[in-house]
Formats: structure tokens, C-alpha cells, sequence
């Protein structure tokens, strides 16, 4: 199959996915959901575990991938956190931030070059971030950015930025120094997930029956799509990169943000959506921009 359509299939399902996570979180608290969908998509994510290879440095390597896991797993939660809380018409352009960050914290930390035109790929993205904040009556330039940083309500987002960021730089480590293979990679992430959400759940509730409570029927159907969509768009887009180099695929991945706004805001009938989507193509340019080699 093209690697294009592969990638392009992998938004659709990602977009997808957080509307469905929107529309179960109207019903569930993060934590619920969190725990929920990290064992479901860990029994849909099943077949990876036929496919494990381990190479001579597999303990180090699954110790990172746990501490990664970690990380990325709060991510997740304070991202559900954010969708919860927030329009998804806002939540996500600003959750999609997370490749500048990255780039700016890797050029400080692992001395990655950042060209040009990369540096206006930020620059386009916290312009994005301004349009997205912009509210009528600002009397102040800068207002927009101090109420993101400012505001309880931005502060899920500013959590899951920060870990975000942590845990790509490990990703890369594992998927380039210990060169960990991807169905490896995907199959421990996720019984890391199920694990630490388990935990999770088990010590903050004291138990499991909080967060079975008030489930239905429906409920059910939207958790299961929702892992459904998670483990077709994670396949579909390590498929892509098999055939593509990732920066291609992840800038055609990078769309579900788009589709998500699009339709999610649609369809939950979201405010200055016209902006919003402007916003997030400003700032969906600018990370199209840092992936140009």
C-alpha cells in the first residue's frame, strides 16, 4: 500500500480517535477513561507481541522504555484532562505545539541543528499560538500568552507539553541508539500503560469500582472505538514510515488535528471555530516546516 495513504489513514483514525475521547469524556473522568482504554487497546494491541524481538541491551532498554512509558502515560492523562476541560477546537492545536517544543528543547539539551526555515516553523507556530488565545477586548500584546501560562485551565496542556517533550527525546533514543524494534516498542508500551494506569487506579481510588461506575452500554461502544482507532492509526503509521521517510509521514499524520477541529467542533457546535481552525493551520504549518530537511 502507498505510504501516503497509510499516513493519511493514520490521521483519519487519529482524528477519529479524539473526537471519540471527547464525546466519552462528557461521561467518564480522565482517569477512568485513561485507565479503561489503556486495557482494552492493550487486548487489541495483542498481535504485537508475536512480533517481539530483543536485542543483547533488552533490560536497559525496557527500564527506559518503562520510565518513557511513565512519562508519556501522564501525557495521555493530562491530555484527557485538557479535552475534558476544553473546546477540542482549542486543546488540540494547542497540544499540537508539542514538535516545536521538542525541537527547541533538543537544540538546548542533545545539540540538534535547527536551519532556517525551522526557526520560522516555531515562529509561524507561537503566532498560531497568539491567533488561537486572541480574544476580543485585549488590551494588552502579550495578553494572550501570560493568560496560557497564567490560566488553571491551560495548565493540563502545559503538564502534558513538558512530558511530551521528555518522552519523544527518549523515544528517539530507544528507536535510534537501541535501535528497539517498533512492534517491540509498541506492544511493552502499552502493558507498560495498562500497568501504570492499574496502579494508578488501584492507590488513588482504593479500588476499581469508582471507575466502573456509571458505564453503559454506550460507554463500552466508545471505549472500544476509541482503542480500536488508537491501535489502526499507531499500525498504520509505523506501516508508513517503513516506506517513507518519518518526517513525510508525520507531516500527512499531522492533518488529524485538522479533521479533528474540523469535525469535532462541528459537531460538539464549539465557538470561533473560523479562528480556531486558522489558528491550528498557522501552527500545523509551522510543524510541517521543522520537518523539511
Amino acid at each position: 500500500m502507498d505510504w501516503f495513504l497509510l499516513a493519511f489513514i493514520s490521521a483519519f483514525f487519529s482524528a477519529a480517535a479524539a473526537i471519540s475521547e471527547k464525546k466519552t469524556l462528557f461521561k467518564l473522568d480522565a482517569l477512568s477513561f485513561s485507565f479503561l482504554v489503556s486495557i482494552i487497546t492493550l487486548l487489541f494491541s495483542a498481535p504485537f507481541f508475536f512480533n517481539i524481538t530483543f536485542k543483547q541491551e533488552a533490560p536497559l532498554s525496557l527500564m527506559i522504555l518503562f520510565v518513557k512509558s511513565l512519562l508519556s502515560g501522564g501525557a495521555f492523562y493530562f491530555v484527557m484532562v485538557s479535552i475534558k476541560k476544553l473546546d477540542i477546537s482549542e486543546a488540540l492545536p494547542l497540544l499540537a505545539l508539542s514538535p516545536g517544543i521538542i525541537a527547541v528543547a533538543a537544540f538546548f539539551f542533545i545539540n540538534d541543528n535547527l536551519l532556517l526555515i525551522e526557526w520560522f516553523g516555531i515562529l509561524l507556530m507561537v503566532s498560531g499560538t497568539y491567533l488561537l488565545e486572541l480574544k476580543k477586548g485585549n488590551k494588552n500584546f502579550l495578553t494572550p500568552f501570560i493568560a496560557l501560562f497564567t490560566s488553571k485551565k491551560y495548565l493540563p496542556i502545559i503538564i502534558a507539553l513538558i512530558l511530551f517533550t521528555v518522552s519523544s527525546l527518549l523515544d528517539r533514543i530507544l528507536l535510534r541508539d537501541f535501535a528497539v524494534h517498533p512492534y517491540t516498542f509498541m506492544a511493552f508500551q502499552q502493558f507498560f500503560y495498562a500497568l501504570i494506569f492499574f496502579i494508578a487506579v488501584l492507590f488513588i481510588r482504593r479500588g476499581f469500582k469508582t471507575s466502573f461506575s456509571g458505564i453503559n452500554k454506550n460507554i463500552i461502544i466508545l471505549l472500544i472505538a476509541v482503542s480500536v482507532f488508537t491501535v489502526i492509526y499507531r499500525y498504520t503509521q509505523i506501516e508508513a514510515v517503513k516506506l517513507a521517510p518519518v518526517a513525510l509521514v508525520i507531516s500527512v499524520k499531522r492533518l488529524s488535528v485538522l479533521m479533528a477541529i474540523i469535525i469535532g467542533g462541528k459537531l460538539f457546535e464549539e465557538k470561533n471555530l473560523f479562528r480556531r481552525i486558522v489558528a491550528a493551520v498557522v501552527i500545523l504549518t509551522g510543524t510541517v516546516l521543522l520537518t523539511i530537511d
